[in-house]
């Protein structure tokens, strides 16, 4: 390989930690998404916002999308979606009444609940496969890297 014009070597994209980081959680989140998606036809921003109010409880529709990084779009598609399923249901903030406070229905708990315990056994499965001090590691790295770019 030759060298650029600075006299360094071509940047090898294969090798580069944030395109690895990258594809391996693309590839991660893609295998869980086809049990969301087969078994309830979710898109990954419904799957995110059934979690984060599953999680939660009652939220907006803006702590959502901060909690999830998405943005607002994308939840009020997501959340259209879910109402339409009757998983979920708005409630006016009385002191704001520009504000609605969202909230999983009884349907919708059911549906968190099935998927929670799928999330759960994909994550033990994807830990069991690095091994215990491989899970312990990769947990580790990625609180250093949250860490570091939480304070940048």
């Amino acid at each position: 390989m030759k060298d650029d014009e600075t006299g360094r070597p071509p940047l090898i994209l294969e090798d580069f930690i944030p395109y690895r980081l990258n594809k391996a959680a693309e590839a991660i989140s893609q295998r869980f998404a086809s049990q969301y998606r087969d078994h309830y036809g979710l898109t990954r921003p419904e799957w995110r916002t059934l979690a984060t109010l599953g999680q939660f409880g009652a939220l907006s529709a803006t702590a959502i999308g901060a909690h999830s990084s998405m943005h607002k779009t994308k939840v009020s598609r997501a959340v259209f979606a879910l109402e339409q399923r009757h998983w979920l249901k708005r409630k006016r903030d009385e002191a704001d009444r520009r504000t609605e406070h969202l909230e999983l229905t009884p349907a919708g708990r059911k549906a968190y609940q099935h998927l929670a315990t799928l999330a759960h056994g994909y994550e033990t499965e994807l830990f069991a496969s690095l091994g215990e001090r491989g899970a312990k590691d990769l947990k580790a790295g990625l609180s250093v890297l949250e860490a570091y770019y939480r304070r940048s």
